[in-house]
C-alpha cells in the first residue's frame, strides 16, 4: 500500500462533502447499517473467542485471571466514570516534566502528553508508526492515571459507530457530570474551518453546531495551554508556547456520519495492515480522521488534538479496531508492519520494521521498538476489549 495513496484518500474529503451529507440524514429503518452492526458484532465475537483461547492456554503472567478488560464508556458504571474523570483532572494539578526550553508552554503533567504528541506528529500520522505509537501513548496515559492519580477502574473507549446519526446522544457527550461535556457554545455565521495537514492541500470542514468553549461537563472551565499549530492563529513558538484558552468543540452530524457501522465493517475486513491503515484514514469513510472531525474545535489540529480529554476515548476505539482486526488471525497479524516512519514518506524514511524505534519524549526513558507494542496480551500490556 502506497503512502501517497493514503494522503490522496484523505484529501478527497474536500470534494466529497455532498455525498457524505446525504448519507448522514438517512433515517430509513431498512438502512443496511443495522446489518453492518451485526457483522461487526461477529468480528468482535471471533476476536473474543480467539483471545480467550490464548489467555486460557497462556503460561505467561498475562492470562485469563490477570487480563484487564477495556470497556465502552456507554456501559461503564457511574462510579468508574466519576473516578476516571477525577483522575484526568488530577493530571492538570501535577507539574510538567518538559523543560521550558523544549516546551515553554507546558504547565502540567497533562501538558506532557499534549507536548509529546505535538513533537511527534510528523512521524506518527499517515505512516507505519501511527497505530503502534498511539497504542503505547494511551498505555502511558493510563499508567499516569493509575500511578500518579490513583485510578484503578477500567480503561474506557468510545464506540462512535453506535451514535453515528447524532453523537450528542452518546453518554460520553451528554453534558452531564459523568461525560466529557457536550458541544461548544454556538457561534453563528461562521466560515468553514480549514485543516492544513503537513504535505497536503487544505481540507475544508463546514461549521457544526457549536464552535465556542465547552458549555457544560466537568472540563467546562479547563484550559488548553499548547497550540494551535495548524489552526489559525498559530500559538507562540510554533505552538509550543504558553497559550491558555478554553477547550472548544464544534459537533458535526455531517462528519459523524462517517462513523457509521458499515465503515467499521470495511476496516475489519481489511486483508493486511496497509489496507487497514488506508481505510481508517480514508476521507469519505475514514473512522480515525472523521472521529476527530465530528468533534471539531481543537480536534481539527492533529498536533495538539489531545488537548481535549475526549481524545483518549476516541483513540481507545481506534486501538479497539486494531485489536479486533488482529484477533481474527492473531498468529498471522500480530507482527504485521507497514509503511515508513514519516507522513507520506516526506522526508523519505526507512520502512518500518519490528525494530523501528519510537520516541515518546518525556513520557519514556528512551525510544522503544515497535515489537513491544504489537500485542495487547504480551510485552508491557495485558488487556482485551469488551
Amino acid at each position: 500500500m502506497k503512502l501517497h495513496s493514503l494522503i490522496a484518500a484523505f484529501l478527497t474529503l474536500a470534494t466529497g462533502i455532498d455525498a457524505i451529507r446525504g448519507a448522514v440524514w438517512n433515517t430509513d429503518e431498512t438502512d443496511p447499517e443495522h446489518e453492518a452492526d451485526k457483522q461487526n458484532s461477529l468480528y468482535w465475537a471471533a476476536y473474543s473467542r480467539n483471545m480467550n483461547y490464548l489467555l486460557i492456554n497462556s503460561t505467561s503472567t498475562c492470562n485469563e485471571k490477570t487480563v484487564k478488560k477495556r470497556v465502552d464508556w456507554q456501559w461503564m458504571e457511574e462510579t468508574d466514570r466519576l473516578n476516571y474523570i477525577k483522575a484526568v483532572q488530577c493530571l492538570y494539578t501535577i507539574d510538567a516534566g518538559f523543560d521550558r526550553e523544549t516546551m515553554p508552554g507546558a504547565r502540567s503533567r497533562y501538558d506532557d502528553f499534549v507536548g509529546t504528541h505535538l513533537l511527534q506528529t510528523p512521524y506518527i500520522h499517515f505512516d507505519g508508526l501511527f497505530l503502534a505509537f498511539h497504542r503505547h501513548y494511551l498505555h502511558q496515559y493510563t499508567l499516569a492515571l493509575q500511578d500518579e492519580c490513583d485510578y484503578y477502574g477500567p480503561v474506557p473507549y468510545w464506540d462512535w459507530s453506535k451514535f453515528w446519526k447524532d453523537p450528542l446522544q452518546a453518554a460520553v457527550l451528554d453534558g452531564s457530570d459523568t461525560s466529557f461535556g457536550s458541544d461548544g457554545e454556538y457561534i453563528p455565521n461562521r466560515n468553514d474551518s480549514i485543516v492544513k495537514f503537513p504535505h497536503a492541500p487544505e481540507v475544508i470542514i463546514p461549521p457544526g453546531t457549536g464552535g465556542g468553549c465547552l458549555k457544560d461537563g466537568p472540563f467546562k472551565d479547563y484550559k488548553m495551554n499548547l497550540g494551535p499549530v495548524l489552526l489559525e492563529p498559530q500559538g507562540p513558538d510554533g505552538g509550543r508556547g504558553f497559550n491558555p484558552r478554553c477547550i472548544n468543540r464544534d459537533i458535526s452530524k455531517l462528519m459523524a456520519g462517517n462513523s457509521r457501522p458499515s465503515n467499521l465493517t470495511k476496516v475489519l475486513a481489511a486483508k493486511d495492515l496497509g489496507e487497514f491503515n488506508l481505510l481508517i484514514d480514508d476521507a469519505a469513510s475514514g473512522v480515525h480522521t472523521n472521529g476527530h472531525f465530528q468533534l471539531g474545535g481543537i480536534q481539527l489540529d492533529p498536533f495538539v488534538s489531545p488537548s481535549d480529554p475526549i481524545f483518549w476515548l476516541h483513540h481507545g476505539m481506534i486501538d479497539y479496531l486494531w485489536s479486533v482486526w488482529q484477533g481474527q488471525d492473531y498468529a498471522g497479524r500480530r507482527d504485521q508492519v507497514w509503511g515508513t516512519g514519516t507522513i507520506g514518506n516526506i522526508p523519505p524514511s526507512d520502512n518500518v520494521t519490528l525494530d523501528t524505534l519510537i520516541n515518546f519524549e518525556v513520557l519514556s526513558d528512551g525510544p522503544r521498538p515497535v515489537r513491544e507494542f504489537v500485542s495487547t496480551i504480551e510485552g508491557p500490556y495485558c488487556y482485551v476489549y469488551e
